[in-house]
């Protein structure tokens, strides 16, 4: 096993196989499950496993290279959520019924936003998910 693929296992690992940003679970997604650079290497990020987490492909897609955002509450120029550093529960919460992300703080709102987590592909998905007892996660 060459050392990229066990830094990959271990981020793996760190996650659940869960998806950082919208906590999806591999085990229901038909793609796999990517790495992403939390700080990209175009703006100084480095391939150092704790700026790596892992990403479905929607999130992975949509947050691209942003690092930062305005808040609209606040009007302030806010950085995503940083799954290695910050706590999921301390920026989101599920809507009631489990569809949607709720954002708590700036961070939440911002990551929201950029990354799209209450997409129409996403709500409808976890819709289904909710129907058979998948989601939210626990």
């Amino acid at each position: 096993m060459t050392v990229l693929e066990t830094v990959k296992q271990r981020v793996r690992k760190t996650f659940n196989n869960h998806c950082a940003y919208c906590l999806s679970a591999q085990q229901y997604l038909m793609q796999v499950l990517e790495i992403d650079h939390i700080t990209p290497i175009a703006k100084g990020g480095t391939n150092d496993e704790d700026n790596l987490c892992l990403a479905c492909r929607l999130c992975n897609l949509y947050k691209s290279n942003h690092t930062h955002s305005i808040d609209s509450e606040t009007n302030q120029m806010t950085p995503l959520f940083n799954p290695r550093t910050d706590k999921w529960t301390q920026h989101f919460r599920w809507s009631q019924d489990g569809f949607r992300v709720i954002g708590l703080t700036a961070v939440g709102r911002v990551t929201i936003k950029v990354l799209r987590l209450n997409n129409e592909t996403a709500i409808l998905t976890r819709t289904n998910w909710v129907s058979v007892g998948w989601h939210p996660p626990k």
